[in-house]
């Protein structure tokens, strides 16, 4: 793809005091980030990585609530730390006419705008498509919902723990006796960032050739549906819904957790048929790998209380480093179930860069995953943490055009 095209769009923006400057593939392309709890502002983060200028609008009176999610510092929240990252923060109140009149200002200098009102909201406060298209005919609006913009249950309030449920994840997951279980973090909401930030990057692309913006309507519960897998097509040819197996497959064994002499849990996956026979041989018992039924994936998941035994039996005689070392010899797939704590001192996590150091002026120092992925060329980076509610109000006004005068009587009629 090349340069995003930024025509119209404002001089350079103010940034926090000592931030690094913009950088990234992105880099010129304006979001503006109305969206909550959890998918837009994701996918917002995720463009904002990789360069693009985004600003999070929030309500003047009601910050965004995951401000106040989760475990907090000194008042101060978390994971908006996180969330909140790369974005310069501004208050609008949508609803209000100062607010919606400054909003469509704003909206004409940006590319992009996500946001996860219920269908009509936007509508209800003349900030729909038709307004907004007027204002920029090359914006991309991208509308994240729990179950998308029509259909019978589209102005049902939609949450990530709903498309879990809806979607199978949940009746695939636990122990065959034992209740559906829903993930304890938003995963939903996660894999729906990840679509949203591609299919604005495919609007953004089409832009390049089009001239002209369009919608974007994303349902969470469709994300995962596909993440999935063949569910769909496996019930329409064959009619097979896919069983709750616990840490089993259907599809391959040994594939399990188990745990080792000192307590520590280890996970094993043997996909590949030649992983399967290096670790039936590793764990003494080479003579399962000549079992006809072994020479299959599917075969060997119908045995899977044998080579679990044989596995777990092995495992439990042995330290993790132990069997961990051993696995590595025999170039067979073993992974230590971690904790955050293993996670934050693991040497490969570590090489990576995976969990990276980002200075703060309100809590100092503060550790957060890196940026999705590394590019060779054109790096994303953190360029500072989630800032203070409102704390961009002004300057991103002013970027505007807006004289002291005018903001201040903004902010005298509620609207910032």
């Amino acid at each position: 793809m090349h340069h995003p095209d930024t025509t119209g769009a404002a001089a350079r923006p103010s940034v926090p005091a000592d931030a690094p400057a913009a950088s990234g593939p992105l880099a010129g392309l304006r979001v503006l980030d109305l969206a909550t709890l959890f998918a837009g502002p994701l996918a917002a983060t995720m463009l904002g990585d990789f360069g693009a200028d985004v600003i999070k609008v929030e309500h003047p009176r009601r910050a965004d609530p995951s401000r106040g999610h989760g475990p907090g510092k000194d008042g101060i929240g978390l994971w908006w730390k996180l969330l909140g990252r790369n974005k310069r923060t501004i208050t609008l109140d949508l609803s209000a006419p100062g607010g919606r009149e400054t909003f469509l200002t704003l909206a004409a200098t940006a590319d992009v705008v996500i946001e996860n009102f219920r269908p009509g909201t936007l509508e209800r406060w003349r900030l729909g498509w038709e307004e907004l298209s007027a204002a920029s005919p090359r914006l991309v609006l991208a509308r994240v919902t729990g179950f998308g913009q029509f259909g019978p249950y589209c102005h049902r309030p939609g949450f990530g723990t709903l498309a879990e449920a809806m979607s199978g994840f949940a009746a695939l997951t636990g122990e065959p006796d034992g209740p559906p279980t829903l993930p304890p973090f938003g995963l939903a909401d996660s894999i729906a960032a990840l679509a949203t930030s591609y299919a604005v990057m495919t609007a953004l692309t089409a832009r390049s050739a089009t001239g002209r913006g369009q919608v974007v309507d994303m349902a969470i519960i469709e994300p995962i549906l596909t993440v999935l897998g063949p569910q769909p097509i496996w019930y329409d040819q064959l009619g097979y819904v896919q069983p709750r197996t616990g840490n089993r497959s259907r599809n391959n064994a040994p594939r399990n957790t188990y745990r080792a002499a000192d307590g520590s849990w280890l996970a094993v996956s043997t996909s590949a048929q030649s992983v399967a026979e290096r670790v039936m041989r590793l764990v003494g018992r080479p003579e399962l790998v000549s079992e006809p039924w072994f020479a299959s994936g599917s075969g060997r998941a119908e045995h899977a209380e044998v080579l679990d035994e044989a596995v777990g039996a092995w495992i439990a005689r042995h330290t993790k480093e132990e069997v961990v070392a051993a696995f590595d010899k025999a170039e067979a797939a073993v992974a230590p179930v971690y904790d955050v704590r293993d996670v934050m001192a693991d040497p490969q996590y570590r090489a990576l860069g995976s969990v990276t150091e980002v200075p703060d002026p309100e809590l100092g120092p503060i550790r957060m995953q890196n940026v999705l992925f590394r590019l060779s060329e054109t790096p994303g980076g953190i360029r500072w943490a989630g800032r203070p509610h409102g704390a961009d109000t002004d300057s991103v006004l002013g970027e505007l055009g807006l004289t002291p005068g005018r903001i201040a009587a903004l902010r005298a009629e509620g609207a910032l």
